[in-house]
């Protein structure tokens, strides 16, 4: 297998790290991650049509789906986890597949991305339709496990976008949008775990945040949706509720036990 194309295989701009003090390996690193942002930036028009694709299809009814492999993989489970406790959705609105299944999430399973067929099989035990999207996720933009699960989806009908950190990648030529976030070589020669892991992380926040927005679960800019599955959350519901109707954090507490949530005490209140 040639990897030389890659330009998240090419070598790092630093020699002999073994021979660097922590202060210099902290501050390279630090160095090479300040790029990352200025790449997401130049993707921004294609994250937008991404995010605009995913809104049209969640507000038919559809689901957002990631996919991918290793750490690509566990970044699309962590941003979907995230989206019930942060937006009150419910736990099959964002879902998130790793080459391997769910015990590939702490421990790498091996050649399991390297299965074109693998990915549409784990799809079709959530009964995938037309209405939902999937968004494959890869680094290098070549893993089978990523590029035949969104060709099966695309042969079906399903609306298909993924996030690569190399330039014409086979992964990009089989959706309909592609984002292409090009960060260039890792300080550690391919370990993709960092400025790409750190570029896909960046840019499923946005995809994830912005499409919660448009779908109307923010108010303002407060989570007033969220979960209060613990003392911390339950204290920040109070605190909006403070601010957002002038009144005592006594009357918010009251006011969030009797009704649940924070949209539904400012629901109630504004009626």
């Amino acid at each position: 297998m040639n990897l030389n194309h890659l330009t998240t295989e090419s070598s790092s701009f630093y020699q002999d790290l073994e021979n660097m003090s922590v202060l210099q390996l902290l501050t390279s690193i630090n160095q090479e991650d300040q790029t990352v942002p200025l790449a997401v930036a130049k993707a921004i028009p294609q994250i937008e049509t991404l995010v605009k694709g995913v809104v049209a299809q969640m507000k038919k009814g559809g689901r957002l789906f990631y996919i991918g492999a290793g750490t690509s993989g566990r970044l699309g489970i962590v941003d979907a986890s995230e989206c019930p406790p942060t937006f009150g959705v419910p736990h099959d609105w964002v879902i998130g597949l790793i080459a391997g299944g769910d015990g590939a999430i702490r421990k790498a399973v091996e050649f399991a991305e390297d299965s074109r067929e693998q990915a549409w099989l784990d799809l079709q035990a959530y009964q995938i339709n037309s209405n939902d999207v999937v968004i494959g996720i890869a680094a290098s933009g070549r893993t089978p496990y990523v590029v035949g699960g969104v060709m099966a989806c695309r042969q079906q009908g399903i609306l298909t976008g993924c996030i690569t950190c190399n330039p014409q990648s086979e992964l990009a030529q089989a959706v309909e949008l592609p984002v292409e976030v090009v960060v260039g070589p890792e300080f550690v020669t391919g370990s993709t775990r960092m400025k790409a892991g750190t570029a896909q992380k960046l840019v499923l926040n946005m995809i994830s945040t912005a499409a919660m927005i448009q779908l109307g679960r923010v108010k303002g800019n407060k989570m007033v949706d969220m979960q209060l599955s613990n003392h911390k959350l339950i204290a920040r519901g109070e605190q909006m509720l403070v601010q957002e109707l002038n009144i005592s954090i006594e009357e918010a507490r009251s006011l969030l036990q009797t009704f649940g949530s924070v949209r539904a005490v400012l629901q109630n209140k504004q009626t």
